[in-house]
């Protein structure tokens, strides 16, 4: 019997994951354990209502540390971004370069950086997730310190799925914005130059974490090297 449970779990866990949009496992998302998937779509953070007067905030190092998140979907693009406004009403910065994950599951990139003018003040990090039901989000508030962090932590984990760099302009119209609201001319809402010299850095990296399997085949690795070099 204790196989049968087994795979009756398994399944069901499968089944939750399947159903489920994204859940931000790191830094820790405002909403925490208590996340509303039907809110997902309101912009910017989801269910979770951004005060930085109000929040509890976790370090996040600005020479790199880790962004994790879980994935229902079979496919979606990737948004890394993060402002100093008390209430996430604008001002975002590319915390990473956007990029499509192919495959359900884990995901965490453990070296996304932030600009180092930034150390010492507090911020919301927001995560958009372009998905076949629409752009979903979630956020954390953040204290942003000096430094890289040494302990990936342990929802910093990857599954087995592909990814690579890709340009979406549904998602690279959400930096930089002045409201919550996708602007009509991505090409006039660049990240600041520091934030995108911290992603242009970022994006030299591997999606791989130690003691986890590297994302994605070595072609969509060696990809995904090609494209940082080219940002460089």
């Amino acid at each position: 019997m204790a196989p049968i449970r087994s795979l009756l779990a398994a399944g069901l866990l499968f089944l939750s994951t399947a159903n489920a949009h994204f859940e931000l496992l790191q830094p820790p998302s405002l909403e925490g354990d208590k996340m509303n998937e039907e809110l997902e779509g309101n912009a910017p953070c989801g269910g979770g209502v951004p005060d930085l007067s109000k929040n509890t905030a976790t370090d996040f190092h600005v020479d790199g540390d880790s962004i994790a998140v879980l994935l229902g979907h079979p496919q979606a693009d990737w948004l890394f971004r993060a402002t100093l406004d008390s209430k996430a009403a604008g001002n975002w910065s590319e915390l990473y370069p956007i990029f499509t994950q192919s495959g359900r599951g884990n995901l965490c990139q453990p070296t996304v950086k932030a600009p180092k003018e930034w150390v010492g003040k507090k911020g919301i990090i927001g995560v958009a997730c372009n998905a076949p039901d629409g752009i979903l989000y979630q956020c954390a508030a953040v204290n942003f310190v000096a430094g890289a962090s040494t302990t990936p932590g342990s929802s910093c984990t990857n599954g087995s799925m592909t990814a690579n760099f890709n340009s979406v302009p549904a998602l690279a119209a959400l930096v930089g914005e002045s409201s919550s609201t996708p602007s009509s001319n991505p090409s006039s809402t660049s990240s600041p130059s520091a934030a995108a010299s911290t992603s242009k850095s970022a994006a030299a990296s591997l999606l791989v974490v130690a003691g986890s399997s590297p994302i994605g085949s070595l072609a969509a690795t060696a990809a995904m090297v090609l494209v940082g070099v080219a940002l460089l």
